[in-house]
Order: structure tokens, then C-alpha cells, then sequence
């Protein structure tokens, strides 16, 4: 699963991918899985293309979310069965009531089974390549 990254849509394909502010434009490193043309494998099962990003359709930077315990989480990772959840609430005081973890001023985690939460879901914010807002 993957939790937090960019997804661009270059030629009809979407493909993960990265931005690359460069002195005068943006660009985007896309990445498949699968050799396509013009992309060249870094490593097995990587192949990379670098373009600017006014070719690409479009760009979002996605986020996983899920619910535990009745409240909207944001999941950061997984791994043996659990997952790192990273409560958005703004308070402290809930965060702690639910057992979270401070791990720095106004962000507190927690790994908890991946049975318990529900609404696991992806959520695509779209951002502005054409004019570079972000």
C-alpha cells in the first residue's frame, strides 16, 4: 500500500511520480513498473522519465485515510499487520484520550492492528502544474 505520494497523468497513463523543481520550470520524474517508451530502468522493476511538468495532464499528491475508533486518521505506514496512524483532530487532549503518542508538538501517532480500522481510502488533492502552484 502505498500512503502518501504524487500521481500524474502524462499521455492518458497515470504513473507515480515525483516533482523536480529545476531553475526556470517544474518537472515531474514519473515511474512505472513496466519498460514504456522513452522511460529507462534504474533498477529491476523501475523504470523512470523525467518531464516537464507542463506535458502532464495532470498532478495530485494523494493521501491515505482511514477510520479507528470513530475518528479520521491519516495513515502513514504499514507493516506486520499494523498500521501508523497520525490523528488530524487539532487537539491534544483527544489525541491523548485515544491513546496516541506525541511524537512532536501537535502530531500524535499510534501502530494499531490494520483489523481495526475501517474506510481505508485514497484522497487525490489536485495541485496546479500549469502554473506551479505548490
Amino acid at each position: 500500500m502505498s500512503l502518501h505520494f504524487y500521481r500524474a497523468r502524462w499521455r492518458d497513463a497515470d504513473y507515480a511520480a515525483s516533482p523536480e523543481p529545476h531553475a526556470l520550470e517544474l518537472w515531474i520524474r514519473l515511474r512505472s513498473p513496466e519498460p514504456a517508451d522513452g522511460f529507462e530502468e534504474v533498477e529491476p522493476g523501475c523504470h523512470v522519465r523525467t518531464v516537464p511538468a507542463a506535458e502532464c495532464s495532470a498532478l495530485h499528491f494523494v493521501t491515505t485515510a482511514c477510520r479507528w475508533r470513530g475518528e479520521l486518521f491519516h495513515v502513514h505506514g504499514e507493516r506486520d499487520g499494523r498500521v501508523l496512524l497520525e490523528y488530524p483532530g487539532g487537539s491534544s487532549l483527544d489525541a491523548l484520550k485515544l491513546g496516541m503518542e506525541r511524537v512532536e508538538r501537535g502530531v500524535y501517532r499510534l501502530w494499531v492492528p490494520r483489523a481495526e480500522v475501517t474506510g481505508l481510502q485514497e484522497h487525490a488533492i489536485p495541485l496546479n502544474v500549469r502554473n506551479q502552484y505548490f
